[in-house]
């Protein structure tokens, strides 16, 4: 892990951080942050930190995947445009892009 490298893109400059500057870098910045804004972005940093780890599907969405790519095998597919069609029709209220 020393020779961990990161790019990035500073005051559009490329700088090379290694894996100690870029723990201090955001330390920083969340050491200047108020502690009202320390509280709002205190639960999106542990779920981005969370979200690194892999998903792990349950068996039921695992079930429910081989069930979708054996129907799709048989023939028994739907277009984006129908399921697009479906879901407008089951969620009016939904701004589907």
């Amino acid at each position: 892990m020393t020779n961990f490298i990161v790019n990035f893109v500073k005051d559009k400059n490329f700088a090379i951080m290694n894996a100690a500057e870029i723990k201090l870098d955001l330390f920083r910045k969340i050491d200047k942050l108020k502690e009202s804004e320390l509280e709002k972005m205190y639960n999106k940093f542990v779920a981005l930190l969370n979200a690194s780890s892999p998903y792990k599907l349950s068996k039921d969405e695992k079930a429910a995947i081989d069930e979708a790519l054996e129907a799709s095998k048989r023939g028994e597919a739907y277009t984006h445009e129908q399921v697009m069609e479906e879901a407008r029709g089951k969620y009016p209220n939904l701004n589907f892009k």
